[in-house]
């Protein structure tokens, strides 16, 4: 301070005081639109289960057919990184790590389908498919068979299904509080969103769910997914999905693509459907810009080629999906939907592989940034921070060891959270 004092100015200490009284809204309003990070484990993958077909044994249902498949169609090593292209000398290591990821967390985030994948049922028959649903997830929280993160994908606000969407919801929640409150990994989604309006709609649902049941407002937060061209842009030409997460009020937690809802919105033939398509590319990057620093998180969509019936077509399955995963790892979406449990070897082995082949470079020059000695990469602050987001998505999913990344990069996993922003994370 002392030394301030002596440096000679030309300024007055008006002129500062009244340049930040003229930025104080704008401060105010990029502390609220751009909080950043939100802190939280981000899945890798949601699994979608028909609202009929989701049971108690769901989840080790899954792991168990997918390493079925492991064993059926890549018994060791190095069969499965022949099929994949993985690099001899991370073959072990992924293989190795993907079978006890199966066995132990097959499942990271399980949603409960009553859209597409469940259909148009009596109100009877939803009523009890939601809250058998409900006493479900409740059950698997409690005896701790349960994903991270479960929750219900219900029908969309659109008219013909609004009224039967809200009750499923209603039912949804409702059984949840009844058997002991709602769950910290809870989850919704909300589908086929084409306007603003329709996310104010879903907030208000949530506000006078929380009122009736006496919750803390703004617990309850939900996923929008983006389904269709009128979410990209608005007849105005502005990007409807920034007026969305605007219009959620601080609840939208992600903003999940719809490969197929939307590829047919945009005229696509079904054969050229596809995560990789120019479409689907060009409204990914929307959204990606418009969620960038707001703390709502991305998610790719899915294929629907399924790796089932003989070796050769499995194979050939597989090697298409994990080149899909790892296209959209490089592209910064880290999430994406898994329709099938033969996806799972294939979305782990590129998850894995993501994190393990860029590790020993990414500790090392974090170590070098944080200890300030230099290297062969100038990084500065915000690649820091990426780094370190790097790290953790690894040590989160099991794709990197605890000890590894502390035995690397001379951090602990409180160092890696502050480096990367995530000083309130809390899963």
């Amino acid at each position: 301070m002392g030394q301030q004092e002596t440096v000679a100015t030309s300024l007055a200490h008006t002129v500062r005081e009244g340049i930040d009284a003229a930025l104080a809204a704008v401060d105010a309003d990029l502390a609220r639109r751009y909080p950043g990070d939100p802190g939280t484990r981000q899945p890798v993958h949601t699994v979608y289960v028909p609202g009929d077909a989701f049971a108690a044994d769901t989840i080790r249902s899954w792991g168990d057919q997918a390493l079925a498949a492991l064993d059926e169609h890549a018994p060791d090593a190095a069969s499965l990184a022949a099929v994949l292209g993985i690099p001899d000398e991370l073959a072990g290591p992924v293989y190795d790590r993907v079978r006890a990821k199966l066995e132990r967390e097959p499942i990271e985030d399980l949603r409960i389908d009553f859209e597409d994948g469940y259909g148009v049922r009596s109100d009877a028959e939803e009523d009890e498919a939601a809250a058998r649903a409900a006493a479900l997830v409740a059950d698997a929280y409690r005896d701790g068979t349960a994903a991270p993160y479960m929750g219900i994908r219900m029908k969309c606000m659109e008219a013909a299904v609004r009224d039967r969407g809200i009750r499923t919801l209603d039912i949804f929640l409702t059984g949840l509080m009844e058997a002991g409150g709602l769950p910290d990994g809870l989850v919704l989604t909300l589908p086929k969103v084409t306007y603003a309006e329709q996310v104010t709609a879903m907030v208000r649902l949530l506000e006078a769910f929380e009122r009736a049941r006496g919750l803390e407002s703004g617990r309850i937060g939900f996923e929008i997914q983006v389904e269709t061209t009128q979410s990209i842009l608005g007849p105005d030409g502005r990007a409807t999905v920034s007026r969305m997460i605007e219009a959620a009020k601080g609840r939208a937690t992600s903003l999940h693509y719809g490969t197929y809802d939307y590829s047919a919105s945009c005229g696509i033939s079904a054969a050229h459907q596809s995560l990789d398509h120019p479409a689907a590319d060009y409204a990914k990057t929307v959204m990606q810009v418009a969620a960038a620093g707001t703390g709502v998180r991305l998610s790719d969509g899915s294929t629907n080629m399924l790796p089932v019936g003989p070796t050769s077509h499995v194979h050939s399955v597989w090697r298409l999906h994990h080149g899909l995963v790892r296209r959209s790892l490089a592209r910064a979406y880290y999430q994406g939907w898994d329709m099938h449990p033969g996806h799972l070897p294939t979305r782990y082995a590129a998850v894995y592989a993501f994190y393990l082949e860029g590790l020993e470079q990414a500790a090392a020059r974090l170590a070098a940034y944080v200890a300030k000695t230099g290297g062969d990469v100038a990084d500065e602050p915000a690649t820091a921070k990426a780094l370190a987001g790097y790290l953790l998505r690894g040590l989160d999913c099991g794709a990197v060891a605890p000890g590894e990344a502390a035995r690397l990069t001379g951090l602990t996993r409180a160092d890696l959270d502050s480096l990367a922003g995530r000083s309130l994370r809390s899963a």
